[in-house]
């Protein structure tokens, strides 16, 4: 039986923009139908909750990887929760534990997921309205980032990484 794969959506908590929590939610039911695991930061807020809830809807599995010691911090749409103490140190272990990563959405702690990501070669999609990110980005690693502008997009892309 092979390891199941692991979709990492990385975006905003505070602040992340609506039409950023209705793809990511949107975004966590496909991978759910897929029969991926969907591995955000954990916490109750933004992105993070919208695609472990989207998920969990669906029927898939979660992974939150929060950045304080409480387990208490997880959405309840976490099923695994990992409780690092490490705040933004623990984007590196979101990025080396997921197969994939996508951002949706734009801010600070996403940037610096996706940053980590291309550094260490793995695949990366945006989906972001963000111009400035998604050129600086591309520009770095045109082979392994791709642009996005709707779930489904994200869901092909996934699929072709896993073929190539």
């Amino acid at each position: 039986m092979s390891k199941p794969y692991v979709i990492g959506i990385m975006g905003p908590g505070e602040g992340a923009a609506a039409v950023d929590l209705e793809r990511a939610e949107k975004l966590g039911a496909l991978i759910a139908q897929k029969g991926w695991t969907t591995l955000t930061g954990g916490r109750t807020k933004g992105v993070m909750e919208a695609a472990l809830k989207g998920a969990k809807k669906a029927g898939g599995q979660t992974i939150g990887i929060l950045p304080t010691k409480d387990k208490n911090d997880a959405t309840i749409y976490a099923d695994i929760v990992v409780a690092t103490g490490m705040h933004s140190g623990r984007n590196i272990i979101n990025v080396l534990s997921s197969d994939v990563i996508v951002g949706c959405g734009m801010g600070a702690g996403t940037a610096s997921e996706i940053a980590l990501a291309v550094k260490e070669k793995k695949p990366t999609i945006l989906m972001t309205d963000n111009q400035a990110g998604k050129t600086f980005f591309q520009e770095l690693a045109p082979d392994r980032v791709k642009i996005a502008k709707m779930p489904e997009e994200i869901i092909a892309f996934i699929e072709q990484f896993m073929r190539d």
